[in-house]
């Protein structure tokens, strides 16, 4: 094994990863002191360093002069988690779930007050929900637009969502007052319904899908034509709750 370096290499960013390494792995523990002697860089060098970052956001100095991760790494991996692509491992997960159930279930995020659809498997069936990959609806019509909103701040929810809401049928929640006492049991329970309030004849359970800052960044569904709903709901459930906090621990 050889410890050379790329042609294209600078020392300084590498040093400046082991510190940034060292403070992540124990947040408010490490000094100037202790960092110097832990990287063997002189106390000179990383009072630049340390200064450098902190005035960046990579870094923040806490009480006592130790040093945490600053507020500019959380805006990068919120970014990062923003571009990372669920939908191969959706799609890997969701095909056992489509054929235990024999259901459609559908992947998807909020963009504001709408849900935007990403994927989707679907089951053979007579009878086609139009939910393909690309379409929006209004996230308080639908399981998964509630399963994310219910994980938001009240205060977010009352900005996006005006007092009275365009019903897609007339099960359609229409009062913002209702629908933020229904996203109250929702986070209660892990699971929101769509009870024929997005499509006549359909019914849908979803769950949010969390990141590593327990955002909910994204929600996966079943839904099925009335006819079957009797028969799987608990089963959908089940399945539902399982996929969600599986691909929520591959986030």
């Amino acid at each position: 094994m050889t410890n050379e370096k790329p042609k294209y290499w600078v020392p300084a960013l590498e040093k400046a990863h082991h510190v940034l390494a060292a403070i992540a792995a124990e947040p408010g523990a490490l000094k100037l002191i202790d960092l110097s002697r832990r990287l063997e860089i002189n106390k000179s060098s990383m009072f630049t360093m340390l200064a450098t970052m902190e005035t960046l956001g990579w870094v923040k100095r806490e009480e006592g002069d130790t040093y945490a991760i600053g507020p500019a790494l959380g805006d990068f991996g919120y970014a990062y988690q923003r571009s990372f692509d669920m939908r191969p491992v959706f799609r890997e997960e969701a095909a056992r779930v489509l054929q235990r159930l024999g259901e459609s279930v559908q992947l998807a995020k909020r963009v504001q007050h709408e849900v935007l659809y990403l994927d989707k498997l679907e089951a053979p069936s007579p009878v086609r929900l139009v939910s393909e990959p690309g379409m929006r609806l209004p996230a308080h019509a639908t399981a998964l637009g509630k399963a994310m909103l219910a994980f938001s701040p009240k205060e977010e929810v009352e900005r996006l969502l005006p007092d009275t809401l365009a019903p897609l049928t007339a099960h359609t929640i229409q009062n913002r007052d209702e629908l933020i006492a229904r996203l109250s049991e929702v986070r209660e329970l892990g699971i929101a319904y769509d009870l024929q309030e997005a499509a006549m004849g359909f019914n849908c359970v979803a769950a949010p899908v969390f990141d590593r800052e327990g955002t909910a960044a994204f929600a996966v569904s079943c839904s099925m034509p009335m006819h079957s709903w009797a028969e799987k709901k608990d089963q959908a459930v089940r399945e539902i709750r399982g996929l969600a906090k599986r691909l929520s621990g591959r986030m």
